[in-house]
């Protein structure tokens, strides 16, 4: 064969399909009309050639991918269809909805199956749903005047449960119209809410608002902790849709009214209506309940006490809304609305909340952990309470910028102990401390009746003369508030006249230990120390306290234990706890009664308490001043009843006060009220109710048996003489 050029033989080269090895040619082709004839065996057959056979440049023209054609080659004319390939449709746009459609559905699946796994996984994190209990509320405190009037609540929630029979129905229907109006439809997750919020937070490139609804917040109240995490919202609707399949939905409304924050730690509807509007929520207006029901939002923003503009608006929403609903027309929620120039009147809290907070911290000694909500009885007097809140305000507005003090407390009690008022300071809402119970301050001169007790006690009487002048015990030398001295008195006058010289003669005569020992017999609870200092009262005690010691002078000797509760009894009405006379019994001889009643009726018959006044009521009291004027007191009683009153700061900067001006001033205003109406009766002692010998309370020119008249000459003989 003639070798020719590259183009020359492949131009002439060409393949049948019967050209294949070991094919078979099929008869009448042309190769088979032009192969040779089959050969003898063992013969060799050569290849066949024809002329009119497709170019083999061609066909790898058309078999080469696009793009990557020999150089050289020749291409195939623009626009001519190739073999092999399929012709694109042209895209049309229900075409493209359609492809949309398509992969939307795929990926709803995958998102399906993704959420599943979700749900799935933090469900296991779950106990077993057979576990699941709807927890107790915390237990509430109702604590209640001797009248029934309520005081206060107490407790962790702030006030008692009520059911919505209880309720006005505008009540929960304003929390459902603000805050879940598909309440009574969705079977605990909102799901057409929960797409409505999805489309205005993409609408608005944020998230607008919240889509929980009133069963999904009841769940993550009281399961759950707040935390905005996914975890926590996939549990918060499964613990929600079991809600839904094991309460009534009024059971669950009911939950979310008594659970639900209200802010100033107040828990439940009712303790958010007595806080805010001091009523409580069965007596709640159409006005009070929207805006309740508006708080919720934002408790402590939105609360009643909270800036006037927001609480308007957020309240013309929720009548809005309740109107919108048809919970109510529009003229009711017109008229229900805040006028824009009307002050939000909400509750100022009172006096009564110092009482409410003494009664709480004495539960546990009574009860141990109160675990149900409990009524306590009191024995506070409800309109003696308001009176003895206004003596000490009024005098604290009118005096305390003059005389440089800004604290007022006062503590009233019946003989007995029982206490019918207590006020512990001016202002509860700005400070919640209790200078009536919990603060300890020097009384002063206010301690020197124990001294003169204990001098009592030990032999001398009213009339003992003593000489009030310069002394020095031990380096000691203490000195009168004027500086001044009077010389010669009895000791009726000098307690009368506050002289601290004759009181420190007096203590250390019979002995500081002696004086602690009277003291704590007639009620002093504090710790004291056995000091010569402690005749002029500069250890601390109680207003509390030392009113209850005063006590024993006022109904004959017999020592008291101040008391405020009365009964414990359960909502249902089953007794816990009720009160029994008890106490310490007799602390003072009656004839010892009589002396210190003598002595201490002259205290404000023409001592430094003359000021008080009581409408012809016998009465007697002691003053008391503190160094630098820190404190001034005064402690009163009559046969009836026992009143002590407390001035000063809380930072124990000085005063201008003395306990003999301001404090006898409340006094008197708050006893006279007290004892209105009431039959006058003499202190104990008197010659017409205490049955004592007559000679007993004669001067001492006509000294009674073994009670000889003792002198300063006397009382120094003692101290130095080592007697």
């Amino acid at each position: 064969m003639r070798k020719k050029n590259a183009g020359a033989l492949f131009m002439d080269f060409q393949i049948s399909p019967d050209d294949r090895v070991g094919a078979t040619p099929k008869k009448g082709s042309r190769s088979s009309r032009n192969a040779p004839q089959k050969a003898a065996r063992g013969a060799r057959v050569e290849p066949g050639f024809d002329d009119s056979a497709v170019h083999v440049e061609d066909e790898r023209s058309e078999r080469a991918p696009r793009g990557k054609q020999s150089r050289g080659k020749a291409r195939a004319p623009r626009g001519k269809k190739t073999r092999g390939r399929r012709e694109k449709k042209p895209l049309t746009l229900f075409g493209v909805i359609g492809k949309l459609i398509g992969w939307l559905f795929i990926l709803g699946i995958w998102a399906g199956v993704a959420a599943a796994g979700v749900i799935i996984y933090y469900a296991v994190q779950l106990p077993s749903s057979d576990t699941w209990k709807v927890p107790d509320r915390a237990a509430n405190i109702r604590i209640v005047a001797a009248n029934g009037q309520l005081i206060s609540n107490r407790g962790k929630t702030g006030g008692e449960a009520v059911s919505l029979r209880e309720l006005p129905y505008y009540v929960p229907a304003a929390f459902v119209a603000i805050e879940d109006r598909r309440f009574y439809e969705h079977f605990g997750v909102d799901v057409v809410g929960l797409a409505s919020v999805a489309l205005e937070s993409i609408q608005a490139g944020e998230v607008t608002r919240g889509a929980s609804t009133i069963t999904q917040q009841v769940a993550k109240n009281l399961f759950l902790t707040p935390d905005q995490t996914l975890g926590r919202k996939v549990q918060e609707a499964l613990l929600a849709i079991w809600l839904e399949q094991n309460y009534s939905k009024d059971d669950i409304l009911e939950l979310y009214l008594n659970r639900m924050y209200f802010g100033y730690e107040k828990y439940g509807i009712e303790a958010a209506a007595q806080y805010y509007f001091g009523k409580s929520a069965r007596n709640l207006s159409l006005s009070e309940a929207a805006m309740l029901a508006g708080s919720l939002q934002a408790p402590s923003r939105l609360n009643p006490k909270g800036k006037p503009e927001l609480v308007k608006a957020r309240q013309q929403l929720v009548l809005n809304a309740m109107a919108k609903e048809g919970y109510i027309n529009t003229n009711e929620a017109k008229a229900a609305a805040i006028d824009p120039s009307q002050t939000i009147r909400t509750k100022v809290v009172g006096g009564e909340s110092y009482v409410a907070d003494w009664v709480e911290s004495l539960m546990t000694a009574y009860l141990g952990d109160v675990k149900q909500d409990v009524i306590v009885h009191t024995t506070i007097n409800w309109d003696l309470q308001k009176e003895a809140e206004f003596a000490v305000k009024e005098a604290v507005s009118k005096y305390g910028k003059d005389k440089g003090f800004s604290q007022g407390a006062m503590v009233a009690m019946d003989v007995d102990g029982s206490v019918r008022a207590l006020v512990g300071g001016v202002d509860y809402q700005q400070s919640q401390y209790n200078r009536a119970v919990t603060a300890r301050r020097q009384p002063g001169s206010a301690f020197k009746p124990f001294v003169y007790l204990a001098g009592m006690e030990k032999g001398y009487t009213p009339d003992t003369v003593a000489t009030d002048g310069p002394i020095d015990i031990n380096g000691w030398q203490p000195q009168n508030a004027d500086g001044k001295y009077g010389g010669e008195m009895t000791l009726r006058t000098a307690l009368a006249l506050s002289r601290n010289t004759v009181a420190a003669l007096l203590a250390n005569d019979v002995g500081p230990d002696k004086v602690v020992e009277a003291a704590m017999r007639m009620g002093i609870s504090s710790p004291l120390q056995a000091v010569p200092s402690i005749a002029l009262g500069t250890q601390e005690v109680s207003l509390l306290e030392l009113t209850a010691a005063y006590a024993p002078f006022a109904n004959g000797g017999i020592g008291v234990i101040a008391n405020v509760i009365t009964r414990i009894e359960t909502a249902d009405g089953k007794v816990l706890y009720d009160a029994v006379a008890a106490g310490p019994g007799r602390v003072i001889e009656p004839n010892i009664v009589a002396e210190m009643n003598d002595m201490l009726h002259a205290a404000v018959e023409i001592g430094t308490g003359k000021r008080a006044q009581l409408n012809g009521w016998p009465m007697a009291g002691k003053t008391g001043t503190s160094q630098k004027a820190r404190d001034a007191l005064f402690v009163g009683y009559t046969s009836r009843m026992v009143a002590g009153v407390w001035l000063g700061n809380d930072n124990d900067v000085g005063t201008r006060l003395s306990g003999g001006n301001v404090p006898v001033e409340i006094w008197s205003q708050f006893m006279t009220k007290a004892h209105d109406g009431i039959p006058v009766a003499d202190l104990p002692g008197a010659a017409s109710q205490s049955g004592l010998d007559q000679q007993q309370l004669q001067p001492m020119e006509q000294p009674p048996v073994e009670r000889p008249k003792r002198t300063l000459v006397d009382l120094l003989g003692d101290i130095f003489g080592g007697n």
